[in-house]
């Protein structure tokens, strides 16, 4: 079987080198000539754990390529994944699909034979009968089959995401192209992997209703974590109360500083604009949106009040950038919110992340970058720890101290956004910390 992935962004390229490392023969399109050049290099333009060996593997085997000619990856193939960008629409937050509509044209122009054109995008409900008539409005002899797979994938995991995941879904609009995604899928089913074959809008809403479920988990902890703080209880105590619960689960029960991303973000805002636009408003999600807004002030609020409003002058060591740990995303990131803001009072911002730094030193130059955690904390009169890498959680705590600046009653201001420390061992230590509803 022969597939092409257009788009070699994120999903499109993990997608793409996951497919190859079962087999198939794998094509990854994308108009921008310096990533494809890049690419046939060995060169990876995202961090991803793991994916620049799988790259490389199967492209040393013959099985993974990179072209900018879409025309003769899809005429060459049975199945053709469209793995573009949706960013949110700026004004009222609906996916913006042009660059989906736009491959869609190119794909039909291109296929020859029977084609199954799957949307792989996140996309809103009605997308792929769009797509559908587009093909058709552009070659209305093309003779092919439209199927929707949203990928679940979650950045930092997402090899092991694609390989073993929790489910397959898969939207069609026919029969026909049935066969051919069951053996494209062979593997998964082989390790006896949830397989769900419904209509193409069951498929495609079913993407955004779990991003949005798993936001409103984030916002729901973060909440009660707020109340946490006001009556004196420890959210991770009531976290792993409510999880213990098998109907609610522990996972995303983790109270921070809100959630980012290339996904939630986007993902929440497209489903309550795609469900204004049917009259039927989703105010769970609309007030999850709202939630995540004010979360990311409120951490500010934390910092500068514990500070006592006195920032100007102020050095602050922060430590992570990236909206998570495992990854080099700095979209929709806290750390946007939050440090501009801080800058903005007049504190001198000293940061570092171990992949994010390039990015964020294009979206916020005025930050001063360090090569380390124990330089990002030199000088500083406060820590922030704003992602949870794994190297930050146990750092050398006297090393930090030794380079820091204490407050006025001698002990050293210690902001935990993440809850990596014990609070009674960090105070017993000598530092003023400060976590999320504990």
């Amino acid at each position: 079987m022969r597939i092409t992935m257009i788009g070699t962004g994120y999903v499109g390229l993990v997608s793409g080198a996951c497919f190859s490392e079962f087999g198939v023969d794998v094509t990854c399109v994308d108009k921008d000539v310096s990533k494809i050049e890049r690419l046939n290099k060995g060169e990876i333009p995202i961090f991803e754990p793991g994916l620049d060996q799988l790259v490389v593997r199967n492209k040393d085997a013959g099985r993974l390529h990179f072209t900018t000619d879409t025309n003769t990856a899809v005429a060459n193939s049975d199945v053709v994944f469209i793995a573009v960008g949706t960013p949110e629409r700026r004004g009222d937050g609906a996916a913006d699909l042009r660059y989906v509509f736009d491959a869609a044209r190119d794909v039909a122009r291109a296929m020859q034979g029977f084609t199954v054109v799957v949307t792989k995008s996140t996309v809103p409900v009605g997308t792929g009968a769009r797509v559908a008539e587009i093909i058709r409005e552009t070659k209305p002899d093309a003779d092919f089959a439209m199927a929707s797979n949203p990928e679940f994938l979650r950045e930092g995991s997402a090899i092991e995401d694609f390989m073993r995941p929790d489910r397959v879904v898969v939207g069609v609009d026919s029969d026909r192209p049935v066969a051919l995604l069951k053996e494209l899928y062979r593997p998964l089913y082989l390790i006896e992997t949830p397989i769900l074959f419904t209509n193409i809008a069951t498929a495609e809403l079913t993407k955004y209703a779990g991003n949005a479920f798993l936001a409103t988990k984030i916002m729901f902890i973060n909440q009660i974590a707020n109340l946490c703080e006001k009556v004196g209880a420890d959210v991770h105590d009531v976290a792993k109360g409510m999880g213990l619960d098998r109907r609610i689960g522990r996972k995303f029960l983790h109270p921070g500083p809100g959630y980012g991303g290339s996904c939630f973000p986007k993902d929440t805002a497209a489903l309550a604009n795609t469900a204004r636009d049917h009259n039927t408003p989703m105010t769970i999600v609309e007030n999850v949106i709202e939630a995540n807004k004010w979360q990311k002030q409120r951490m500010i609020t934390k910092i500068r009040d514990a500070m006592q409003g006195k920032l100007r002058g102020k050095t602050i060591g922060v430590l992570g950038l990236t909206f998570k740990p495992n990854t080099d995303d700095m979209r929709d990131s806290s750390s946007l919110t939050i440090l501009p803001a801080l800058a903005g009072d007049g504190a001198r911002i000293q940061a570092f992340d171990p992949e994010g730094m390039h990015e964020a030193k294009r979206m916020m130059p005025e930050l001063h970058y360090c090569d380390d955690a124990y330089s990002a904390c030199q000088g500083a009169d406060a820590v922030v720890i704003l992602t949870e890498w794994n190297q930050f959680r146990n750092l050398d705590l006297d090393r930090i101290k030794a380079g820091m600046q204490t407050d006025s009653e001698g002990l050293y201001p210690f902001f935990d956004l993440r809850n990596i420390y014990v609070p009674a061992d960090m105070r017993a230590q000598g530092f003023a910390y400060v976590g999320v509803g504990r």
